[in-house]
């Protein structure tokens, strides 16, 4: 087989969507047959993206690679139009990863398993759809697509309170997707010609007007599933009454796509508006990071307490992607991708302690750590990693988006003190709020209902596999960044070569200065 030539992200996209279709022939009445038969789709799926990786994937080209297009509606000029860059391989096997091990998450669910799954199914192709498509009307309908299998695992399979939650997720996100579809077609038909295709979209010459409610409109979509302050509301809820595997795709997916898209369409199409929204993330990414740190540290609700963290985190991610340096946008990345992980093991174990205690009430935990020390070691290791300990994946993403952001020459002294000052508050807070966290529920006054509950049993062995696959890549990433950087390297450092081209400040210095690099001078750290 012609492997170079072989459809792998269309493969890969359509398979498990494909393989959920056949869900409702398999005769399975308990679930224990379709689990399986999910799984193996998954690791089937999964597979696939690490070999189309590995063989066809080139690091040093920028560029789009793994390049798919066919003819879809010739009418409506709609093609699909699938490739991979830096920006978006890292995301799509994180993607593979992520929805694999969450089905694996999935095992004791016995409700409705063949909808459960196949909705699972759906969900992996709809997610890697997002992250590889490359044409803007295409890219809205997979958007849409993967809105509505999480909704109805929300308002089937979650908690006392989940219609309200989904509801509300739809609402947002929904809403949110209104500006998605007006954007596309104003871009696409701006000009003299119309084209959905986003490398054609990002070579028009778009009024600054124009340009400038594009970015509004996009900020405002990409916003809500990011998520930014104040559009973030609806993900407490929705964490707060979802089920693990549910936790681990919103945290660990869901969440990148504002930020994926953010990098692709406003920064990567309209880098004119960009230089003048630019103090407007780096503003928002710093609420984020404190408001949410604060919240979560007055939490008393486990779930809503990872939430707001999970909220505080994606705050670096804004400021990364507005530095204007090639290792605040980088780190911006890591950021992403290393979230992925932490948030979906946090989350994880948010089920876990769940299943066991039958609450969420931090007030009512305490002193179970004596007969859960698997789950009590497991509980540490994914708080280190939250809390950017040292080696681990999220101290790396971090400290990148603050050098980076610390070296750019788009902002004044003053203004970067002051960001780096307060999201340091954030930075000082989490490790507060995790180890009281860790305190109350292991070290606390033992409950004696709780010490008394038969099915306080310590972690079983598919619990501590899907802990420890996620540790894996977390402490890999912060041993050895390169791992993970070099992967999406050339496609950042030529993106900020475009960004910092739009800056008027920076274009007349380098121009009076020719020595002066688009490149940060800190950028070697992200080779490390």
């Amino acid at each position: 087989m012609d492997t170079a030539n072989f459809p792998w992200l269309t493969t890969t996209i359509l398979f498990p969507i494909a393989a959920a279709l056949l869900i409702p022939l398999i005769p399975d009445k308990d679930g224990k047959t379709v689990r399986w038969y999910a799984l193996i789709v998954g690791l089937i799926d999964f597979a696939l993206l690490v070999d189309a990786f590995y063989t066809q994937y080139d690091f040093s080209n920028p560029g789009l690679q793994l390049v798919e297009s066919y003819t879809w509606v010739q009418q409506l000029d709609l093609n699909w139009s699938v490739g991979a860059d830096g920006l978006s391989m890292p995301l799509i096997l994180l993607t593979g990863f992520i929805t694999t091990l969450a089905t694996l998450a999935a095992w004791p669910v016995t409700f409705k398993p063949k909808l459960f799954y196949f909705l699972m199914l759906i969900m992996y192709g709809g997610q890697i759809a997002v992250f590889a498509v490359q044409d803007m009307l295409l890219f809205f309908l997979v958007w849409e697509l993967e809105l509505v299998p999480i909704y109805l695992i929300l308002s089937i399979w979650g908690g006392k309170k989940r219609l309200y939650a989904a509801t509300k997720f739809i609402l947002y996100t929904a809403g949110g997707s209104l500006f998605i579809l007006v954007g596309a077609l104003t871009m696409a038909f701006y000009g003299d010609t119309v084209t959905f295709d986003m490398r054609a979209i990002a070579l028009k010459d778009f009024a600054p007007n124009i340009e400038l409610l594009l970015y509004a409109g996009f900020l405002i979509a990409y916003g809500v599933k990011l998520p930014i302050f104040p559009l973030h509301t609806w993900l407490p809820d929705a964490h707060g009454e979802a089920t693990a595997p549910a936790h681990m795709l919103l945290a660990g997916i869901l969440l990148k796509m504002g930020g994926y898209a953010l990098l692709r369409m406003n920064a990567g199409m309209l880098p004119d508006a960009h230089a003048t929204f630019a103090p407007i993330l780096v503003i928002l990414g710093v609420v984020n990071i404190v408001y949410a740190a604060l919240t979560s540290f007055a939490q008393r609700n486990l779930k809503r307490k990872i939430a707001y963290s999970s909220i505080s985190h994606m705050g670096f991610v804004l400021i990364g992607i507005a530095s204007f340096t090639d290792l605040g946008i980088s780190g911006a990345m890591l950021q992403m991708v290393s979230h992925g992980l932490i948030g979906a093991s946090l989350f994880f174990m948010v089920g876990c302690t769940y299943d066991r205690t039958h609450t969420l009430m931090l007030d009512e935990m305490g002193g179970v750590g004596q007969k859960m020390r698997k789950v009590f070691a497991m509980w540490t290791a994914c708080s280190m990693a939250s809390l950017a300990l040292p080696g681990m994946s999220g101290f790396v993403a971090e400290l990148m988006v603050f050098v980076g952001f610390a070296t750019s020459d788009a902002y004044n002294p003053v203004f970067k003190v002051c960001v780096v000052c307060l999201a340091a508050v954030g930075v000082i807070l989490t490790p507060i709020y995790l180890l009281s966290m860790l305190r109350e529920i292991f070290y606390g006054p033992e409950n004696k209902e709780l010490s008394e509950h038969e099915e306080l049993v310590d972690a079983e062995p598919r619990e501590v596999f899907i802990i420890a696959a996620l540790l894996v890549p977390i402490i890999g990433i912060g041993l050895y960044p390169k791992m993970l950087t070099q992967v999406y390297d050339a496609t950042t450092v030529q993106l900020t070569a475009r960004l910092r081209n739009s800056v008027p400040s920076l274009v007349a210095k380098a121009a009076a200065d020719k020595t002066v690099s688009l490149r940060a001078p800190a950028i070697e750290l992200s080779k490390l």
